[in-house]
């Protein structure tokens, strides 16, 4: 089925007055209403990382992330967020210890939804990359630092505590503000792990603010602030982020594309390996 046909087709049974279409590189948005209120039908072009998001977020209840009303593989029916202002705008503007807090805010509140988990993947699963990243040919990451990670993350894997859903891709382009409801989580993909393992993407994160991410002092500040809002345990997340900028590097490579010099990951595991224990 054609991916106008699949959105048209969602737009009839789910109620949806279309009123504007977004096209983007890995979904189709239409803005509309239902019954009079403001929603966005969410399309997936393919079955990506993000196609049961709809469920992954129906497990979370709306607690800390966006309502979704209907789902589908690779389709769902959400809240319209409004202005959806997104944290990278904080951070831009010269706050960032503020975005720490709201952050930590979202995550706080994601940890109150109610139990039971959709069928996601673990963070075990994710490790796949790893070994398949050193049996090719491709030489953009050293290898003795995807070595390194991958030694880390299987430790980090086999002495998890207390796991469970998460975000797994929770960072700033992903928390919108809403006039309402405050500031929300959009777009999980889904990973079953423990708590610290979340952190990662936001210290990669925002992508575009490259003198953060790769500054030793500023990701320290941030590990602290998120382990002591949070209750964690900073030398884990510390460990988790680094193993995962790795990781964030190798998923790069899988989907096409060529690493430049600042790449977000690659920044972040350079900032963060001097300070593993």
């Amino acid at each position: 089925m054609a991916m106008t046909d699949r959105v048209q087709d969602y737009a009839r049974q789910w109620n949806v007055s279309v009123e504007q279409r977004i096209e983007t590189t890995t979904s189709f948005l239409a803005f509309g209403t239902r019954d009079g209120l403001p929603v966005v039908l969410k399309v997936s072009r393919t079955a990506g990382e993000e196609w049961k998001s709809g469920e992954v977020l129906a497990a979370f209840g709306g607690r800390g992330a966006v309502r979704v009303y209907e789902y589908a593989g690779g389709a769902a029916l959400l809240e319209r967020l409004d202005p959806a202002t997104p944290l990278a705008e904080v951070v831009r503007s010269g706050r960032d210890s503020e975005a720490v807090d709201l952050l930590a805010g979202v995550i706080r509140e994601m940890t109150g939804a109610p139990a039971g988990e959709p069928h996601a993947p673990s963070v075990e699963d994710l490790a796949v990359s790893f070994p398949r990243y050193l049996e090719n040919k491709d030489r953009q990451v050293p290898r003795d630092l995807v070595v390194q990670a991958h030694h880390v993350y299987t430790a980090l894997c086999s002495s998890q505590t207390q796991r469970r859903l998460l975000h797994g891709d929770l960072h700033h382009h992903n928390v919108l503000f809403d006039a309402r409801r405050g500031w929300l989580a959009i777009d999980p993909k889904g990973v079953v792990g423990e708590l610290e393992y979340e952190i990662g993407a936001a210290l990669r994160n925002p992508c575009e603010c490259t003198h953060l991410v790769a500054s030793s002092e500023v990701a320290k500040q941030r590990i602290a602030r998120f382990a002591g809002a949070l209750q964690l345990n900073a030398e884990r997340v510390l460990a988790w982020a680094f193993s995962q900028a790795v990781l964030s590097a190798l998923w790069s490579i899988e989907d096409g594309e060529r690493l430049s010099d600042d790449h977000p990951g690659l920044a972040l595991a350079a900032a963060l390996r001097p300070l593993l224990p």
